[in-house]
């Protein structure tokens, strides 16, 4: 703010000069008292100067609506929505959401600094606030094939830009506890800049969260029951609930909320596809939610708002009150939260569900046709390699991932060799699938370097019955990920996402049923967002032809998969990975 707008709201605040826009008569949502009055907002310049009796330039009439603060995705992956910040912003503004706090990793992992530095750019111009967090842990851990590394004097120079905020979800625990040089100086950097640090306290015991808390990680996001949330409130960090594609935890976390602690509890998405967003909405689904079950419709929206806001230092956000910037939401009902309109900084950009006054030249950014590099890189690939040898030795059980619907969790199931329907009397030299069974294979191909490393493995509760899915969207080192029936499949699946240059696809008979292509590192394309919406449809209709009775998103489900640090069992492109006690183990037990 330059001197001048210091005076200007000065000035409007004492009615010396006229506001731009007043709203009169309306409803407003305290979030510090967590209650409502009725009374007039005068607003100048995009920041809210003072709550009584205004004149402005503009005025609305507010009778019978409520107004609460615009609001605060506390955590998201920008990337997992499929699309640039530049068309992300516009699914997010029809949902109330007028900031969020993303992590780039995923892009990270692929690009290095070039990702972070596309992120940053490809959110400038439009009318909308992404804050940043730097990606802690890129490779996300030593079991799994990155894209690239990043040091504490590779992310350092970033705190520099103030739309960075801290340091992203700290994973890797055992670098926390053994005070690896490379991570402590990323903390050490966090703390001496004045930033905040994220955890990832997945599977966590009191005592391991008393090491994070030394070492100033102030968040979790990975909470799974009441207890959980509580103990780490009890310790001094702040619980991001999330709601997202795949992981909704927002039913079993939300019972941990009562007056007493709510300043403690943020609502985020974390992983959310686009046309998740469209349908079923962003935090506002969350305000809903708890709106629904118990919780003031106060204390929701204090939870998506002023918390976030307090969390990670954004002074000027997440209340309706003088000096505060005018980010705020017009609501027809408070308790369904149902959205009238949403301002950015005063200005009107979302009315009855449709955008308005938005510069379509002002939101697109010539680079990003231009950014596309390849970044899938196979080495050379043939059906033999998707082979699951047996070993000729005896053994009883083999170590299968076994899926959690909508959960992040898998179960290191053990199956009684026997008992499988396809290996049934014969000998065999290779494992072969049994969709009778639920039993197909899974496989992460190393896309980065051209390495050849493929991990193996053998999946239940995905309900494929013939053909293969794969993407290149796996969490966090986004390699290649493949569930099949068949060799065939997974290894045409392969081939075609690499002619896409990365994307999704489901193939059945060496044919493609649907697929997206998402250029922009194997993660994101720059097409507009209904594109993708048709796109998605079309995909999810496909996959029924081949998983018919499934009923969650079995692409998200299977891009996280591969994610070494979520218990109990999950795969990478170096094998069969034991989350619990962090090692690899074998198929054959």
């Amino acid at each position: 703010m330059n001197k001048q707008k210091l005076i200007n709201h000065i000035k409007a605040s004492n009615k010396r000069i006229r506001c731009d826009l007043v709203i009169k008569n309306v409803t407003i949502i305290d979030v510090f008292n967590k209650n409502s009055f009725v009374d007039n907002i005068g607003i100048k310049d995009g920041y809210i100067v003072g709550i009584g009796d205004y004149e402005g330039v503009e005025v609305i009439d507010g009778t019978n609506k409520y107004i609460c603060p615009g609001l605060i995705d506390s955590h998201c992956h920008i990337e997992s929505s499929l699309v640039t910040p530049a068309e992300y912003y516009k699914v997010a503004l029809l949902n109330g959401v007028t900031s969020v706090i993303a992590d780039p990793h995923e892009i990270s992992n692929v690009m290095g600094i070039d990702g972070i530095n596309f992120m940053l750019n490809s959110s400038k111009g439009i009318p909308f606030d992404i804050y940043f967090m730097l990606p802690s842990c890129v490779p996300g851990t030593s079991f799994e094939s990155s894209g690239a590394t990043l040091l504490a004097n590779d992310l350092k120079f970033f705190y520099k830009d103030d739309k960075i905020l801290g340091l992203a979800e700290v994973m890797d625990y055992p670098a926390v506890s053994n005070c690896e040089d490379n991570m402590i100086d990323k903390i050490y950097d966090a703390i001496t800049s004045n930033k905040v640090i994220d955890g990832h306290s997945a599977g966590f015991t009191p005592m391991m969260t008393n090491t994070y808390r030394n070492a100033n990680i102030l968040t979790d996001h990975e909470c799974n029951n009441t207890e959980e949330a509580l103990e780490k409130v009890r310790r001094g960090m702040y619980v991001l609930i999330r709601e997202g594609s795949v992981a909704k935890n927002l039913k079993e976390l939300l019972p941990a909320v009562n007056e007493s602690n709510c300043s403690r509890f943020c609502f985020c998405t974390d992983d959310k596809h686009i046309d998740d967003m469209i349908n079923n909405g962003s935090i506002n689904s969350s305000i809903v939610y708890a709106i629904k079950n118990g919780l003031n419709p106060e204390t929701a929206i204090q939870m998506a708002t002023i918390n976030p806001s307090i969390l990670y230092k954004l002074t000027n956000k997440g209340a309706i009150a003088p000096g505060y910037i005018a980010d705020f939401i017009l609501l027809n009902n408070l308790e369904e939260f149902q959205i009238s309109s949403v301002y950015k900084e005063g200005k009107l950009v979302a009315l009855d569900g449709n955008l308005v006054g938005l510069n379509n030249n002002l939101t697109k950014n010539s680079f990003l046709d231009s950014f596309a590099p390849n970044t899938i890189n196979l080495s050379s690939l043939k059906k033999d390699d998707f082979k699951i040898n047996i070993p000729n030795r005896n053994f009883k059980n083999l170590n299968v991932i076994e899926i959690i619907p909508n959960k992040l969790e898998s179960i290191n199931l053990k199956v009684k060799f026997s008992d499988i329907d396809s290996m049934k009397n014969g000998k065999f030299k290779y494992f072969k699938c049994s969709p009778k069974d639920d039993l197909i294979k899974i496989s992460v191909v190393e896309r980065h370097k051209a390495t050849g490393n493929i991990g193996l493995g053998i999946l239940k509760g995905l309900g494929i019955k013939e053909g293969a899915i794969g993407t290149t969207i796996a969490h966090d080192s986004h390699n290649l990920i493949l569930a099949g029936t068949n060799d065939k499949d997974m290894l045409f699946a392969a081939k075609e996402l690499e002619k896409l240059h990365g994307g999704i696809i489901v193939v059945k008979n060496e044919t493609v049923l649907a697929h997206i292509q998402l250029e922009i590192a194997g993660l994101m394309t720059s097409r507009k967002y209904s594109e993708i919406e048709a796109d998605l449809e079309t995909l999810h209709s496909a996959v029924k032809i081949i998983a018919p009775y499934i009923n969650f998103n079995p692409f998200l489900t299977l891009s996280f998969l591969s994610l070494p640090v979520i218990p109990d069992i999950k795969i990478t492109d170096k094998g069969l990975f034991d989350v619990v006690n962090f090692k690899f183990i074998d198929i054959f037990e």
